[in-house]
C-alpha cells in the first residue's frame, strides 16, 4: 500500500502507548475506589456511606470535563495536560492511602485528609482522562477509532486487574503501614509508565481532526460550544444513555469487596484478588466485542447490539450475585463475579466504541466538548450511583440487621437499572436502523440516526 493510502494520525504503536497511559491511570484509581473502600468498611468497621461519599466526591469534581474538552478543541499540547493530570492523580492516590491509614488511630483526622485526597484524585482523573480521549479523537484516524477505543480500554481494565492481583498479594497480612507502602510503589510506577509512554508522542501524530477555523473567525466560548453540542439530538440522547447505564454500573466496585468480606469472610488480599477476577473477565468481554463487531459490516449497529446484550447479561449476573449471598454459596461467588466482569466488558467497550464513532459525527471543532459531556454524565452517574448504593446498604442493614439482605437488595436494584439501560440502547439501535432506511432527501429531523 502506498504511503498516500495510509491513514493520517497515530499508528497502532502510538495507540498502544496511549493504552499504557490509560493503564497507569486505572492502576491508581482501582486502589482508591476498591481496596481502600474495603479497608474502611471491613477492617475499620466504618459505615459504607463513608467510602461511597468519598468516591462520589472524586466524581463530582470531574464535572469540569467538558471544559477540558473545550480546551482540546481550541488547541494546546494535550500530552502536557495528561502528564499533569497523572501527577495530580498520583499525589491524590498516595494521600488517600495515608488518610485511610490515619483512620486506624485518628478517625476524624483521617476522614478530613481523605476528603482532600479524593478531591485531588478526581481532578487528576478529569484532566488526564479527558485530555487522553481528546488526543485520541484528534490524532486517531476514523478507520482506527473503534479499534483504538478497544485497545485503550482493554489496557485500562488490564491495569485494574494486574494492580488488584499484585496489590492483593502484597497486602496480606494486612496493616495500615503495608497499605501505604504498596500504594506508594503503585503510584510511583504508574507515573513513570505514563511519562515514558507520552515522551515525544504528540510529535508523531498528523492531526486528522477537522481543520481549525480561519484566524479571523470568532472563537466560540465554552458556553456556546456546550450549548451547540447539547442541541445535537444524537449527542443528547447518547448522553442520557451514558447516564442511565453508568448509574446501573457504578456501585459494583464499591460493594463487591465489602460484600465478599462481610458475607463470605474473605481476607483483604482475597477480596482484592476477587476484584482482579472481575476486571480480568471484563478484558475478555472487551476482546469478544472487538472480534465480533470487527466482522460486521454495519459496525455502529453491531456495537449497539453488543451494548444491549452486555446490559442484559450484567443485570442477570448481578441478580445471581444477590442469589449467591442469599444461599450462602461461596462456590458460586467466583464464577458469578467472572460472569459479571465479562458482561461488563461487553457493555463497556461496545458503548465506548459507539462513543468514539459519534464523537466526530456532529459539528466540527466540538469533538472534545462531546467527549467531555459524556464523561461528565458518567461522572455524575458514578457519584450518584456509588453514594446511593452504599447508603442503601447501610439503611437496609440497619432496618433488617442482615448484610446479606442489604447487599442483595442493592444488587437487585442495579440489575433492574441495567434492564432499563438495555431498553434505551435498543431504542438507539432502532433509531439508527430507521435513519439508515430513511430517503436521502429526508428532512433534518428524519436524518437524525438516533431520533426515536
Amino acid at each position: 500500500m502506498s504511503s498516500a493510502a495510509q491513514p493520517a494520525g497515530f499508528g497502532w504503536l502510538s495507540i498502544l502507548r496511549l493504552g499504557l497511559v490509560q493503564s497507569a491511570l486505572g492502576a491508581v484509581v482501582v486502589l482508591a475506589t476498591s481496596t481502600m473502600n474495603r479497608v474502611m468498611v471491613v477492617e475499620f468497621a466504618l459505615p459504607a456511606t463513608l467510602p461511597g461519599a468519598l468516591v462520589a466526591l472524586h466524581y463530582a469534581v470531574q464535572m469540569a470535563r467538558p471544559k477540558v474538552g473545550h480546551r482540546a478543541d481550541i488547541g494546546g499540547r494535550l500530552s502536557n495536560w495528561i502528564l499533569a493530570g497523572m501527577a495530580v492523580l498520583a499525589l491524590g492516590g498516595l494521600g488517600a492511602a495515608l488518610a485511610v491509614a490515619t483512620m486506624a488511630t485518628h478517625p476524624a483526622a483521617g476522614i478530613a485528609l481523605a476528603v482532600v485526597a479524593y478531591a485531588i484524585i478526581g481532578l487528576g482523573v478529569g484532566a488526564a482522562g479527558t485530555s487522553l480521549l481528546a488526543l485520541m479523537a484528534l490524532e486517531v484516524a476514523p478507520t482506527r477509532r473503534g479499534g483504538a477505543a478497544t485497545i485503550v480500554w482493554i489496557m485500562m481494565i488490564a491495569g485494574f486487574a494486574v494492580t488488584s492481583g499484585v496489590a492483593g498479594h502484597f497486602l496480606d497480612p494486612f496493616s495500615p503501614r503495608r497499605l501505604v507502602a504498596v500504594t506508594a510503589a503503585a503510584v510511583a510506577l504508574a507515573f513513570a509508565v505514563a511519562s515514558l509512554a507520552l515522551l515525544g508522542l504528540e510529535r508523531r501524530g498528523t492531526t486528522v481532526a477537522a481543520a481549525p477555523p480561519a484566524p479571523d473567525a470568532p472563537r466560540r466560548s465554552f458556553r456556546q460550544a456546550l450549548a451547540e453540542v447539547w442541541d445535537e439530538p444524537a449527542a443528547r440522547r447518547f448522553t442520557i444513555f451514558v447516564f442511565v447505564s453508568m448509574l446501573a454500573y457504578s456501585a459494583e466496585e464499591l460493594l463487591l469487596e465489602p460484600f465478599a468480606g462481610r458475607v463470605f469472610a474473605l481476607t483483604p488480599g482475597r477480596s482484592t484478588q476477587l476484584s482482579g477476577l472481575l476486571h480480568g473477565g471484563a478484558v475478555l468481554g472487551m476482546l469478544l466485542v472487538a472480534i465480533g463487531s470487527g466482522r460486521s459490516r454495519a459496525r455502529a449497529g453491531s456495537l449497539r447490539g453488543w451494548t444491549v446484550a452486555g446490559c442484559l447479561a450484567s443485570g442477570v449476573a448481578l441478580a445471581a450475585l444477590a442469589l449467591a449471598g442469599g444461599l450462602a454459596a461461596p462456590a458460586l461467588l467466583t464464577p458469578v463475579v467472572f460472569a459479571l466482569g465479562l458482561s461488563n466488558g461487553v457493555f463497556a467497550v461496545a458503548a465506548i466504541g459507539s462513543m468514539m464513532e459519534l464523537a466526530g459525527a456532529g459539528r466540527s471543532g466540538s469533538t472534545g466538548v462531546r467527549m467531555g459531556l459524556w464523561g461528565a454524565a458518567q461522572a455524575v452517574a458514578f457519584a450518584l450511583g456509588g453514594l446511593s448504593g452504599t447508603i442503601g446498604v447501610d439503611l437496609v442493614r440497619a432496618a433488617v440487621g442482615s448484610s446479606v439482605a442489604a447487599y442483595g437488595a442493592v444488587f437487585v436494584l442495579e440489575a433492574a437499572l441495567f434492564a432499563g439501560a438495555a431498553q434505551l440502547a435498543l431504542r438507539l439501535e432502532r433509531g439508527a436502523a430507521r435513519g439508515r432506511d430513511a430517503p436521502r432527501t429526508a428532512t433534518r429531523v428524519a436524518a437524525d440516526p438516533l431520533r426515536p
